[in-house]
């Protein structure tokens, strides 16, 4: 069964000529949105859509597209808040240490120490570099910035990152 990685959310329609407001989830949205790109549309209830994009922009925080055959709002309308995905199969080769979202959320953390800090649970694309929100027990989730001085690898094989703290990045204190 073919595999289906998120891209954005559609969270509204944008003007009368069928745009639609997403909020992208994706490293490479010039890839994933360039015209002619396929995109399987999933909503609650319904079967998959594949779409075909036509147009692309970015206004505010928002990727603005539309797509092949839904000329205005009235036939977007029905998109908002489906989940706009690629298939697995659409996914183009990474550089070597480059990583999709999905590949690094779920993986443990383990510090310097041998001691393991938690799971990534989630990625803030913040521009300068990613940062990575790790879910620990009991204590508040730490952040932990993906550049070279502080994960030092990632093992995909064995499911964890290695990280190396720096003093004062993290606060138990409160």
């Amino acid at each position: 069964m073919t595999e289906y990685l998120n891209v954005g959310k559609v969270v509204n329609t944008h003007g009368i000529r069928g745009e639609v407001r997403v909020i992208s989830q994706t490293d490479f949205p010039e890839e994933r949105y360039q015209k002619g790109a396929k995109l399987t549309l999933f909503r609650e209830g319904q079967k998959p859509l594949e779409l075909t994009i036509t147009s692309h922009r970015k206004h505010k925080n928002f990727d603005l597209l539309t797509f092949e055959g839904y000329p205005n709002i009235n036939d977007v309308e029905a998109f908002r808040d489906g989940i706009l995905k690629v298939s697995e199969d659409d996914l183009t080769e990474l550089e070597e240490n480059e990583f999709y979202y999905y590949e690094i959320i779920g993986l443990n953390v383990i510090d310097e120490d041998g001691e393991t800090l938690g799971k990534i649970k989630e990625i803030l694309s913040t521009g300068a570099n990613d940062v990575w929100i790790v879910q620990r027990k009991g204590k508040k989730d730490v952040l932990i910035p993906y550049i070279e001085s502080v994960v030092k690898e990632i093992d995909l094989d064995a499911g964890v990152v290695h990280v190396e703290i720096p003093e004062g990045l993290i606060d138990d204190e409160n």
